[in-house]
């Protein structure tokens, strides 16, 4: 009997994880009422981490308030993971891109005080063991948020609080006298898939400021409050955050983590499949089927494909990717198993957009006929 895990990232955009695992298992069982097959969603540490991880490991939501990225307190929420007391919180549930207008992007005054409140909140509960998922910021503050939320102070040289991002340049002073010495106690994976300096021409700031609502001129401002915030932060002994690798992730916040916390940056689908305990559920299985939205060169990069695919060449398990739309086809194809689109053919990218869940399932049906005569 043939026993195959279902592990796909969402098909952005169309279906999420859950639905895509699903839609793929029944059909398999459909064709092969026989087989042992296995839904196990994934994400890569981005949109749909916290729901996939608490679903996978069978924990369960904390509900709470929380300030959003323009300090107006909003409903959030984040997860405990299965019985293992790990604590996940998604950082754009509170600070993210999605939960102010487009009108309202303005990284010199966005922050990430809530997911210090987050934070603070989980230390409440007992949490001492973090999975922090940094991506889609709506902030470009450093950290600052995130601090100030857990106790740390920071001043200007009148003694005045800096509490924006914009004011950043005015920094004199560091007070930590006030931050939780709870976080001396926890670790903190930081669940981050870009490797972007602190500040500089590929830093927070220039890379991602745009998409936040930097004009030109405010990515120079933005660019120079951080490198300011980052020579003051060497001055206090601490790290010098200008070029590490990841401490540009999520406007800054992977800096913050480097250089206050106990923490550690590891690759987004890394961090999931640890959690999930990945390898020990794919040591024993025939195949695996993974998948995305659309499958290109940036997909070997690091995205949830690629780290399913290195987990299962350990176990030497037949890897499929089976995702909506597949570019650079013959780079993919000497890494999986087997690659399938499901826009190919007769099938159009509208078709496929329009009614996802037939096309799948009629992808996979075509795919499962081979294996007949297997």
């Amino acid at each position: 009997m043939m026993k195959i895990i279902v592990s796909p990232d969402s098909f952005k955009g169309s279906l999420n994880a859950e639905t895509v695992a699903e839609t793929i298992c029944s059909t398999i069982k459909q064709v092969h009422p026989t087989f042992n097959v296995t839904a196990l969603p994934v994400a890569d540490g981005g949109e749909g981490t916290l729901e996939s991880l608490v679903k996978a490991t069978n924990g369960h939501f904390i509900h709470t308030t929380a300030q959003n990225p323009l300090q107006q307190n909003i409903e959030t929420y984040y997860g405990v993971l299965g019985l293992e007391q790990r604590y996940m919180i998604e950082m754009a549930k509170v600070s993210g891109l999605p939960l102010i207008h487009q009108h309202e992007r303005n990284p010199l005054l966005t922050t990430t005080y809530g997911t210090g409140e987050l934070i603070r909140h989980a230390l409440d509960q007992g949490a001492r063991d973090f999975i922090i998922g940094i991506g889609g910021s709506a902030t470009n503050d450093g950290g600052l948020g995130m601090l100030r939320a857990l106790g740390m102070k920071f001043y200007d040289a009148m003694q005045h609080e800096i509490t924006v991002p914009r004011d950043l340049h005015l920094l004199s002073s560091i007070d930590d006298r006030a931050f939780d010495t709870r976080i001396a106690e926890c670790h903190f994976t930081i669940a981050c898939d870009v490797d972007n300096p602190f500040v500089g021409p590929n830093g927070a700031s220039a890379v991602f400021g745009p998409q936040k609502g930097a004009t030109e001129e405010m990515v120079k401002q933005l660019d120079a409050n951080l490198t300011h915030f980052a020579d003051v932060i060497a001055a206090s002994g601490r790290i010098k955050l200008h070029t590490v690798a990841g401490a540009g992730a999520a406007g800054g916040l992977g800096g913050a983590f480097l250089a206050f916390f106990p923490a550690t940056l590891q690759s987004g689908i890394d961090v999931v499949l640890d959690a999930i305990h990945f390898d020990d559920i794919i040591s024993d299985v025939d195949m695996v089927i993974t998948g995305e939205g659309k499958s290109d060169i940036q997909t070997l990069a690091g995205k949830a494909a690629m780290g399913i695919l290195k987990r299962a060449k350990k176990h030497d398990v037949r890897t499929i990717l089976l995702s909506a739309i597949i570019e650079d086809r013959k780079e993919l194809a000497q890494h999986f198993s087997e690659i399938y689109a499901i826009v190919e053919g007769d099938v159009t990218a509208t078709m496929s957009l329009n009614h996802p869940v037939e096309h799948l399932s009629n992808k996979v049906r075509e795919i499962m006929e081979i294996f007949k005569g297997e």
